[in-house]
This record gives structure tokens, C-alpha cells and sequence, in this order.
């Protein structure tokens, strides 16, 4: 996270805490004379089964509006997104990792490491500040300090979303075939004949 998102997301986190959510995370992402602050927000690990819905998205939207008009950490103009952490996740910081070791994700570095600055992997283990990824077999440890952005990779196939390959369709179905004559469309009859 920016300096901005920290101190975006130190000061939101109470405030999203007492609606019975949790703050995941902040990116803020200025531009030319206007930003975007994104919050992503979620229930509580211990509410099993239950997900962020609408309402709640706005009731933090509301909430942390009248705190940022009034705290006013943001000097430009900017529009502030809420929203609900999605399949591919973002993660925030060594907890949020360790939370989900076993799984795949992909990064971004702040500062190269060895030679890489994007990567995706699977998270091994997470020992203080350091996150160990499993790449191709290749462990590879990085500070969690270092890491720009991170999100989690689903894995759409054991989700039962994976899109079927090309050329292999339902079982039994044929494709349509646009040249039953298996003759070339230039041998055939022209709409001027």
C-alpha cells in the first residue's frame, strides 16, 4: 500500500469495524487533478458463510464519507469506491497471506528481487514479515514490505468456471458444418447466377 492508503486505511479501519466488517485494504490511485480510493472490505473470517452484500458496501460507503469529509485526509477531488474482495482478491499485508497458504497468487514487487519485479506462485508459508512462495518447484522468499500489490488466483477449474477447451465441446455434440459439400465456397453457385 502508498503512504496515502495507510494512513486511509488506519484511519477507516475503526470505522468499518464497528458496522461488523472488516477493512482488507486501501489503494489509492491519484490522477491529474482527481483520485480513485478504493476500499475493500469483508466479513469477519469467524461469519462463515456469510458475504458482503450490497447493503453493505453502502452503509460503509456512507459511513466512511461523512468521517472522510470531516478528517478530509485527501487534499484532491476523488471518487471513492467500496467494494467486496472478489475471487481474485486482493491481499494486504503478512496476515492476509497466511490466510490463505496453499493457494496461488500473483504480484508485484516494489523493488526488483532477484531480477524479478512480477511473479505469480503458490504461497508455501508466511514467518513474520517474509511470505515464501513455491515457483515451478523453486522457493522463493520475499519481504512483505516489498510487495506493491498482490491478488489471489482462483482456481477456476476446481471452481467448475473454467471455460472447455478449444475443439472439445459437450460430449456428443457436433459442430455445425457451414460447407456440407465439403466444396470450397468459390465453387459454389454466386448470388449474381
Amino acid at each position: 500500500m502508498t503512504d496515502k492508503a495507510t494512513e486511509v486505511s488506519q484511519l477507516l479501519a475503526p470505522t468499518v469495524s464497528a458496522l461488523g466488517l472488516e477493512l482488507l485494504g486501501v489503494e489509492y490511485l491519484p490522477g491529474s487533478g482527481s483520485a480513485v480510493l478504493r476500499l475493500y472490505i469483508d466479513v469477519p473470517a469467524a461469519e462463515e458463510g456469510r458475504a458482503v452484500t450490497i447493503e453493505d458496501c453502502e452503509a460503509v460507503s456512507r459511513e466512511v464519507s461523512a468521517q472522510l469529509d470531516v478528517e478530509d485526509p485527501i487534499s484532491v477531488h476523488y471518487t471513492l469506491e467500496v467494494s467486496s474482495p472478489g475471487l481474485d482478491r486482493p491481499l494486504f499485508g503478512a496476515a492476509q497471506f497466511e490466510r490463505f497458504v496453499g493457494e496461488s497468487a500473483k504480484l508485484t514487487l516494489r523493488v526488483p528481487q532477484d531480477g524479478r519485479r512480477r511473479f505469480s506462485g503458490r504461497i508455501v508459508r508466511v514467518d513474520g514479515g517474509t511470505i515464501t512462495f513455491d515457483m515451478d518447484g523453486t522457493e522463493f522468499t520475499v519481504a512483505a514490505d516489498n510487495i506493491d500489490k498482490a491478488r489471489l488466483v482462483p482456481d477456476w477449474a476446481a471452481l467448475g468456471l473454467a471455460p472447455s477447451k478449444p475443439g472439445k465441446g459437450k460430449p456428443g455434440h457436433k459442430s455445425p458444418n457451414k460447407n456440407p459439400t465439403h466444396k470450397p465456397a468459390a465453387d459454389g453457385p454466386s448470388a449474381a447466377e
